[in-house]
């Protein structure tokens, strides 16, 4: 039997890469040595693999695997640290308290409830549902089929309409779906991004129809095409000529609808799909640099489309890794916007994100202790800073949320707005050692990964070499494997675990479909289709074309924007549009990486 290591000496742990001061080293000689010898620290779960240090002493660490010391004091700071270098003040550079003066105190968070499902008619009642009951603003979850580009009656489309989001086929579509709401008065966001272009089109063209000033209206297009190379794979085209389209709305957005942000660089979807906190923050941003250096290789200015871009992160259960994260964020980005791309419009250094619950921490098991995961979450993202919220309901680990479950949902954040106090004042754990050592690792480590990308080529060449890939499936399955092992727990599913009979939950039936496929038949017959064909043609034509930097104040006369809103005028699909472009750009297919 081989003998145990002996614990690491406490002075020796205080003193391993710290100047702490006497008084510090004099309580890990006493106090704490004392505290060691009577009762030895214990991991919270099973007491092997990542639980353990070298020597067989407990190791805790963030839910990314990062190690947590038990003590965190002014020796864990730069010797140089001060609140003015490396704080600053709330709506000044380098913005880590956060990119407005007065934090929540003159305007709460959007609470922006995600939401979609079967038919644009249902969905529509549910945002009244939601708006009635305090929702300041829309998130459309669009179903797998119009995510990808094909209409309802398309056979790819056959048992997905409307059953992960609400299925959107035209023009007709959408004006059914934002019936009755004033799109100049409600801000909305959609989570589409291949399709990105057609479903803003035809958002465009019913604020037109309602008499809405294109000017006015605000929102936030996702339109993040790299994420879904790296992450959720919903993509088209190939990555380069997807870039052109995604440029295509910066330029067309920043002359025509100065307060819509045509882009959420989305770094959801990457922790969604098993990537650390640090990773979600480097690939996110560094995404958002392949943007703009593409943006400005087509010769737009960075002054007119960077205050229009717009970040979107998770906020999962370790609660001050999160706010750490968000905290950096905004730091990295200013730094990132005013040396590298030389920005002198204050407002492109801004990062304004929108964050949501984490999905992935539901589980099936005991759902309601979801509603308790989704306050911390929540929790964190608002002391993060976040310009808006979607709160995740308890019910999503099973089915698309029932009106209940969206309103406790809804609910959850107004608690944290109107009761919980965190709302009144700016920042409230700035110079905590802990939170201040979790936000300056995050942003060293981002840069880390920034070197890396870059001497790939960027983000572009990176996906295509499969490196972000590679890193987010080994850091999921380390964590699956701690999950495996009881190393992290999770209530209710691998501890604490009880027999229980599952809720009632929200189901999508296939009438749906069939309902999608009448009303589609009934627009062909009706329209000119003879329209739609020359539309369709004129985008061809333009896709097909080198864009450049427009002139005069116009936009490029490549860009496509116009032209695909020519054809949502004339009631063109969005599968018609796609396969349009899909005749031009061809469709992508992922390579094995070695």
């Amino acid at each position: 039997m081989s003998e145990k290591k002996a614990a690491v000496n406490p002075l020796e742990e205080v003193l391993r890469g710290r100047r702490p001061s006497q008084s510090e080293q004099r309580w890990a000689e006493t106090t704490l040595a004392q505290a060691l010898e009577q009762q030895p620290e214990k991991p919270i779960a099973a007491a092997t693999g990542t639980n353990l240090n070298e020597d067989g002493t407990a190791r805790f660490t963030t839910i990314s695997g990062r190690p947590v010391r038990r003590l965190y004091t002014q020796a864990d700071l730069p010797q140089d640290w001060s609140e003015e270098k490396y704080l600053g003040f709330p709506g000044e550079a380098p913005y880590t308290r956060g990119v407005h003066a007065t934090g929540y105190r003159g305007k709460l968070w959007t609470m922006r409830q995600f939401s979609g499902f079967a038919s644009p008619e249902e969905t529509n009642k549910r945002y009244l549902y939601l708006l009635e009951h305090g929702s300041h603003g829309l998130s459309v979850a669009f179903d797998l089929p119009t995510l990808m580009g094909y209409d309802s009656d398309h056979a790819f489309s056959e048992g997905e309409v409307g059953k992960c989001g609400v299925a959107i086929d035209s023009l007709e579509d959408m004006e059914i779906l934002f019936r009755g709401i004033d799109l100049e008065k409600t801000t909305v966001s959609m989570t589409i991004n291949s399709p990105a272009s057609a479903l803003w089109a035809m958002y465009l063209v019913v604020a037109e129809r309602q008499g809405a000033d294109w000017k006015k209206i605000s929102g936030t297009l996702q339109n993040d095409i790299l994420k879904e190379y790296i992450a959720q794979k919903e993509y088209i085209y190939p990555p380069a000529e997807s870039m052109r389209l995604v440029i295509d709305t910066f330029e067309f957005g920043s002359k025509y609808t100065p307060r819509f942000n045509t882009i959420s660089i989305s770094g959801y979807h990457i922790r969604e799909a098993g990537s650390t906190a640090l990773q979600e923050l480097a690939f996110t941003i560094y995404d958002g640099l392949e943007y703009v250096e593409w943006a400005q290789r087509r010769g737009l200015d960075v002054d007119e489309f960077g205050p229009r871009l717009s970040f979107f992160f998770n906020s999962h259960n370790d609660f001050f890794e999160e706010i750490a994260k968000f905290r950096a964020a905004r730091k990295i980005w200013f730094r990132l916007m005013k040396d590298r791309f030389g920005a002198k419009n204050e407002r492109s250094w801004l990062m304004r994100f929108h964050a949501q619950t984490a999905g992935v921490s539901l589980t099936a098991q005991q759902p309601l202790n979801n509603i308790a995961r989704v306050a911390l979450q929540g929790l964190a993202a608002v002391l993060g800073g976040t310009q808006s919220l979607h709160t995740d309901s308890y019910d999503e680990a099973l089915a698309l949320p029932t009106a209940e479950s969206a309103r406790t949902a809804l609910r959850t954040q107004q608690v944290i707005a109107y009761e919980s106090g965190v709302a009144n004042t700016i920042d409230p754990l700035a110079g905590s050692y802990f939170v201040e050592r979790l936000t300056l690792d995050m942003e060293s480590g981002a840069f880390a990964y920034f070197d890396k990308l870059d001497a790939m080529g960027g983000m572009v060449k990176a996906i295509e070499r499969g490196f972000p890939q590679k890193e987010i499936a080994e850091a999921s399955y380390q964590f699956q494997k701690a999950i495996e092992a009881r190393e992290k727990v999770t209530v209710g599913a691998n501890e604490f675990v009880i027999e229980e009979k599952p809720p009632s939950t929200l189901y999508i039936g296939e009438g749906v479909g069939e309902r999608q496929k009448a009303k589609l038949r009934a627009l062909r017959a009706r329209r000119d289709n003879e329209a739609v064909r020359r539309a369709l043609e004129a985008l061809k034509h333009a896709a097909a074309l080198t864009p450049d930097a427009g002139h005069n104040g116009n936009i490029s006369k490549a860009n496509t924007m116009p032209y695909i809103l020519d054809a949502v005028r004339a009631y063109a699909t969005v599968g018609e549009i796609c396969a349009a472009l899909r005749d031009v750009y061809g469709s992508y297919q992922e390579s094995s990486f070695t």
